[in-house]
């Protein structure tokens, strides 16, 4: 990973906001979930915008001339459109018209999938760089009155730009599925009721047109007792593939999902204390594919990260799915992004 980018939607939404209309405390959504504040888009912000920010800084961050980027991966849960696709429109608002652009969608576990596809394109001659973006708007989907998500999520969107180097910095992707539990999240939308609106509301840009009934749902015990089976063991067998011990492990950074299910990882792996994990979710909430290059691109600008450093990546979620690599973290970003 040659440079990241990341941008944060400007509102910030606190947990005393959501329990205006949640039947909730603050002290019990932080008690439970880790999160005190969490970013939703607001006026011009969209899914297309915050990914082009967020791709862009990325580039810039990376000193990699646009021009010699072969690809663009976007991957989301959240675009609402499946034809098109939102991977060309980003790369057209980016100035990259014309290149290999696609959507990549994996739920929370979309970060690590592109991660992957990237570093084996490369390796294989597909392409020299490759930019990829994880970008969520997962508040359009929400329920404000659903306690098992609409504490949750955030919107956001992190970016990387990823290409050849001396040294191996991205490890072989362990990465699995259990479709068998896929029910345990999931998301609806009423095609009849948006097509309605959205024909009603002809030249807009279809990530602005109004969705209709559209819902995220997902049953917190049930995912929270599959990560606990499944995960401890990816994150195992990520440090066997890539010939890294865990006492080489210099930070960790899983999907922002629930700081309790980070917790439990970190102890089932038995990481020393003093091994900086990323808490992202405090602040940002779960971005889903966002989570990882935004929790990242916050540890290197606080210092708990250092550019050159050996970290233990983990993204879980709807699919059920997970992927995780071990990888050598890029430089630090002049400028925060929030």
């Amino acid at each position: 990973m040659l440079g990241i980018g990341a941008y944060r939607p400007r509102r910030v939404v606190s947990n005393a906001e959501v329990c205006k209309v949640l039947d909730s405390t603050d002290e019990w959504i932080y008690e439970r979930t880790g999160i005190r504040n969490r970013r939703w888009i607001s006026g011009e912000e969209t899914l297309r915008s915050i990914a082009a920010a967020a791709g862009e800084r990325a580039i810039t961050n990376s000193g990699i001339d646009r021009s010699k980027i072969n690809v663009v991966i976007l991957a989301t849960s959240s675009w609402l459109t499946l034809t098109p696709h939102g991977a060309p429109a980003v790369a057209h608002d980016m100035g990259m018209n014309g290149v290999p652009a696609f959507d990549l969608t994996s739920g929370c576990g979309g970060f690590g999938y592109g991660l992957g596809v990237a570093a084996d394109m490369i390796r294989a001659g597909s392409a020299e760089y490759v930019l990829l973006i994880g970008a969520e708007t997962m508040t359009v989907g929400l329920d404000p009155t659903d306690r098992g998500t609409a504490m949750i999520f955030g919107d956001g969107a992190g970016a990387v730009v990823v290409g050849p180097s001396a040294e191996n910095g991205i490890s072989p992707t362990v990465w699995g599925s259990d479709g068998e539990h896929a029910s345990a999240i999931t998301q609806d939308i009423d095609f009849v009721e948006y097509m309605n609106r959205a024909e009603a509301m002809q030249g807009l840009d279809p990530q602005t047109k109004p969705v209709g009934r559209m819902s995220l749902r997902m049953e917190g015990q049930q995912v929270f007792r599959w990560a606990a089976v499944t995960l401890p063991r990816a994150l195992s067998t990520a440090l066997e593939v890539s010939n890294v011990a865990k006492e080489d492990i210099d930070v960790f950074i899983p999907h922002q999902a629930n700081a309790r299910i980070s917790e439990l990882m970190r102890k089932n792996l038995g990481l020393a204390d003093e091994v900086p994990m990323a808490n992202d979710i405090e602040n940002t909430g779960n971005t889903s594919a966002a989570s990882i290059p935004l929790a990242m691109e916050e540890m290197l600008v606080t210092g708990k990260a250092k550019g050159g450093q050996t970290a233990l990546l983990l993204g879980f979620g709807a699919g059920l799915s997970y992927a995780g690599q071990v990888v050598t973290l890029p430089p630090a970003p002049p400028e925060a992004s929030f």
